[in-house]
């Protein structure tokens, strides 16, 4: 159950939200009295899995700082409330653990609640004080946009350079004696067959579904042979072209390929609901008893075909029209991220609390937090080496991940070849996620990075792409479905530079010239 970055649009719409609350957060913030080392830390949960995340690691680390941390554990389902109430001058607690608390508009909106911690880096950590030093990822994202560190970054153990891909059913090859596609003409071949005959075997011809809608953009994955290299959620579909930051939907290999999309679309490739469905029925056909989607996008088959995944295998990096193979990549997004633990102005005593988190920047207690503590989910081995046990209980293994430990969320860092140094039960999960990155690895381009916005700019940025996004989306589906693309290009260009899409890409190059900047000190 891997967790995409949440969208710029949710989560700036809230920032604005914010600024107004931000007012008055400091006058009526509760004041709560703790024992001299006692402290609360709040952390939001994706789900109700139980208290063992911290009963490990985060707990035993707490106890050798000679202090006791007191959890405050709010489901996700639950947080937009709460955050609100809290925001405007609730119970606050003394520290937020986990990028999903805040976003970066959010905590520049509400400054007066969050404390400034590089002074107290400088005396209390200095395991991240050397990774500041010599990481220059790690000190872009620990800076916020006007200078100061509020939250504390992580470099996670799962070390990626895959994003989302696409999956293909083998079943249905092998049983239409097909070869697995190389070129993005051969992969529309392969389509038409599993549309023209019985590829799933149940006697019926017309049932299958040769591309349907996954669990990540259809339309950028379907074109990636054309170097639609789209991250995740939260970039508005920018990336990198030659050292400078575009907007996809504004290139020529955009345009192209839709306008391939397209094709297929009218042979009957393409699910004729890809733009319609809802997620309900976007699963029950991922998941359907008899297989009847031949390809879609995902994470891993196990979570994007469920009981069928036994079945599908990654479509290696298609040849496009250009010669070149792409893959969605973004570990910038993937493997780092910012404002994982972040101190609140209840807190009297900050130092002790960041001591305590700076016991999270080593390997042990990063594999530990991200699979579970040693003897529940992981294991030391006298090479030097980390196991990472099977699940338990019949739980798979991404479920087990997040019941045992912090998993995605909190402190962490591990070097770039740590990777070699985990073994696995279980070839499910990360483990399979890992085999794939290595078969695949080496065709990605650079993706554009989790950058840094003042609030001037997340305003201005959530502005623009409110209009600038939906009216994409409309053509998008329009051009895919019904055509047009080559004559409605210069008409949609000129409506995009109408609505700001000039001033949108200062903004982004202003931003990402700003974390180059950051990086390269």
């Amino acid at each position: 159950m891997k967790k995409s970055v949440i969208g710029n649009i949710a989560a700036l719409c809230f920032a604005g939200a914010a600024v107004l609350l931000a007012g008055v957060s400091c006058a009526k913030q509760q004041k709560v009295v703790r024992g001299e080392n006692e402290f609360e830390v709040a952390t939001v949960r994706w789900a109700d899995w139980g208290e063992a995340y911290h009963t490990g690691f985060p707990d035993k680390a707490a106890a050798e700082s000679g202090i006791d941390i007191s959890w405050r554990t709010i489901l996700n389902s639950d947080w937009a409330d709460k955050k609100a109430v809290l925001l405007a001058g609730g119970d606050l607690p003394d520290a937020f653990l986990g990028e999903i608390c805040f976003t970066e508009g959010e905590v520049l909106s509400n400054k007066g609640l969050f404390i400034p911690l590089e002074g107290y880096i400088d005396q209390y950590m200095p395991n991240l004080k050397k990774i500041l030093e010599k990481d220059g990822t790690m000190r872009a994202l620990a800076t916020s946009s006007d200078g100061h560190i509020y939250g504390l970054p992580a470099k996670k153990v799962l070390r990626l350079n895959v994003w989302n891909q696409m999956f293909i059913n083998k079943t249905w090859l092998d049983r239409l004696g097909l070869k697995m596609p190389d070129t993005y003409k051969e992969f529309q071949d392969v389509l038409r067959a599993f549309k023209e005959k019985d590829a799933n075997g149940n006697g019926d011809p017309n049932d299958e579904i040769p591309f349907g809608a996954g669990y990540a953009n259809s339309v950028m994955f379907f074109c990636l042979p054309f170097g639609t290299t789209v991250g995740t959620d939260g970039t508005s579909m920018m990336a990198v072209r030659d050292g400078k930051p575009v907007f996809l939907p504004v290139t020529d290999q955009y345009k192209k390929g839709v306008a391939w999309m397209h094709e297929c679309y009218e042979e009957g490739l393409v699910d004729a609901e890809i733009f319609t469905e809802d997620g309900s029925i976007r699963d029950a056909k991922l998941m359907n008893q008899i297989p009847l989607v031949g390809c879609a996008p995902g994470w891993t088959a196990d979570s994007t075909f469920g009981p069928n995944a036994d079945q599908y295998v990654a479509l290696p990096a298609l040849k496009g029209p250009d010669g070149n193979r792409y893959i969605s990549s973004d570990p910038d997004h993937a493997g780092f991220s910012r404002y994982e633990f972040l101190i609140t102005r209840a807190c009297r005593e900050p130092g002790k609390l960041l001591a305590w988190a700076d016991k999270f920047y080593t390997e042990e207690a990063s594999i530990q937090n991200f699979y579970g503590s040693y003897g529940v989910g992981t294991q030391k081995n006298e090479d030097g080496t980390y196991t990472v046990l099977a699940p338990r209980d019949g739980m798979s293994s991404d479920t087990y991940a997040w019941v045992s430990s912090l998993r995605d969320f909190g402190p962490k860092y591990v070097g770039d070849d740590f990777n070699a140094k985990i073994k696995y039960e279980a070839d499910s999960g990360d483990a399979a996620k890992l085999k794939l990155n290595e078969t695949m690895k080496k065709y990605a381009v650079p993706a554009f990075p989790n950058v840094s916005y003042t609030i001037k700019q997340h305003e201005e940025i959530r502005s623009l792409y409110t209009d600038i996004g939906a009216y994409v989306s409309t053509y998008q589906a329009s051009w895919v479905t019904s055509g047009g693309v080559d004559e409605q290009w210069n008409e949609y260009m000129a409506s995009l530079k109408r609505m700001g899409l000039d001033k949108f890409l200062s903004i982004q190059e202003a931003a990402f010239n700003e974390y180059m900047k950051n990086n390269s000190k």
